[in-house]
């Protein structure tokens, strides 16, 4: 490490890139070293000699593409200030705009998906490698008022930037290492420690960022100046590298989860298939299913009939109760896109759902964006 990290700050442009290419990269070689032989497999299966640290970035590098926009949301989660945990944890399992946690846990449900193509389930494990570095970069659990703190100027060793910039990458780079020198550097939990770590649920990961912005924002409202320097490093540098440590050691459990029983079965590769589209992407003969055995067909693809007993319309979806009225519906409907017009036919009528079976708070859906999907007598 150099002898006085304010020698040179690396100048980079301001982006909303959580933890920039050292963070990430530096969560990734994190997590290969503790991968089970059995991830390991399961990683190799889908990227070849590629490294966990070369794919890290993958995410921030591709979604300003056309193909990849509808991502941009799945970076971060906006939240108000003041919430207990409690609070927290309704508001991010229950959000229905996209957000971090809501794109992670499709992602992972892409992994075990048997009839998934291995193209996809390749996109899905580096965008699972991003967003666990992303949920633990404090800015990026934060309001939406201020953009993540991309809006609250600063500046950091005389050169202009903003909290969200100086959280990303500027704290990092003063540090003066590459991305395999600050993973040996702050690469040292107890078993114990980790096994903790691995333990908590995701929402805690989130909520632990959620914890550390919101006394970032407290300090910046008491700030006499916006200037920022040696003392704000010295006070702040451990959490970093704490955050960077646990994302990593996080990455790697899920990833022994994931891949337990090593390499994980794939559907057909689709040409020019991108990023998961909800339920019937990629899908193989569907299975035909009674509504009522509908929870025991998770990340099945399936046909299911039984009658619609009424459904409620929400921004952006509707959801129809299949089986019985709501809260005793054997299954949910969710409609999305153009399968919203669609809502006011179903009701009272006996239908004929074909797609993906998901888990949502204990109970089964399938997601319908194609109206196609869905006929009735």
């Amino acid at each position: 490490m150099k002898k006085s990290p304010f020698l040179l700050v690396i100048a980079i442009a301001v982006l909303v890139l959580s933890w920039g290419a050292t963070g990430h990269r530096t969560v990734g070689k994190i997590a290969e070293n503790h991968l089970t032989a059995n991830a390991k497999a399961g990683v190799h299966d889908l990227l070849g000699d590629t490294t966990l640290a070369d794919v890290s970035t993958w995410a921030d590098e591709v979604r300003r593409q056309d193909q990849y926009k509808q991502t941009e949301p799945w970076h971060y989660i906006n939240l108000p200030l003041g919430l207990d945990y409690d609070g927290f944890k309704g508001k991010v399992e229950n959000m229905l705009e996209s957000n971090v946690y809501s794109a992670l846990v499709e992602q992972m449900h892409i992994i075990t998906d048997k009839t998934a193509p291995r193209e996809k389930k390749a996109e899905a494990l580096k965008f699972i490698v991003h967003f666990v570095g992303d949920l633990h970069q404090p800015m990026h659990i934060s309001r939406a008022e201020d953009k993540g703190g991309n809006t609250i100027q600063l500046n950091y060793d005389g050169k202009g930037t903003n909290l969200h910039s100086v959280w990303d990458s500027r704290l990092i780079e003063t540090q003066g290492q590459d991305y395999q020198q600050l993973a040996s550097a702050v690469d040292h939990a107890s078993t114990a420690q980790m096994r903790q770590w691995q333990s908590d649920p995701l929402v805690k990961w989130m909520w632990e960022s959620y914890s550390i912005s919101s006394k970032l924002y407290a300090e910046v409202d008491t700030m006499g100046s916006r200037t920022i320097g040696q003392d704000y490093y010295n006070a702040h540098i451990a959490i970093v590298n704490q955050r960077l440590e646990q994302a990593g050691i996080r990455l790697a459990g899920l990833l022994n989860v994931l891949f337990k029983n090593g390499p994980v079965p794939s559907g057909p590769d689709q040409a020019g298939a991108t990023v998961s589209q909800g339920a019937g992407a990629g899908a193989g003969a569907p299975i035909k299913i009674d509504a009522k055995d509908a929870a025991n067909h998770a990340n099945d693809y399936v046909v299911v009939s039984d009658k619609v007993y009424g459904y409620k319309a929400m921004e952006g979806l509707t959801l129809v109760n299949v089986g019985a009225a709501y809260p005793d519906q054997l299954l949910t409907v969710v409609l999305k896109g153009d399968a919203i017009a669609i809502a006011g036919e179903l009701d009272g009528k006996v239908i004929q759902v074909t797609g993906k079976v998901e888990i949502y708070k204990g109970k089964p859906e399938i997601i319908v964006k194609d109206p196609k999907m869905i006929t009735h007598q």
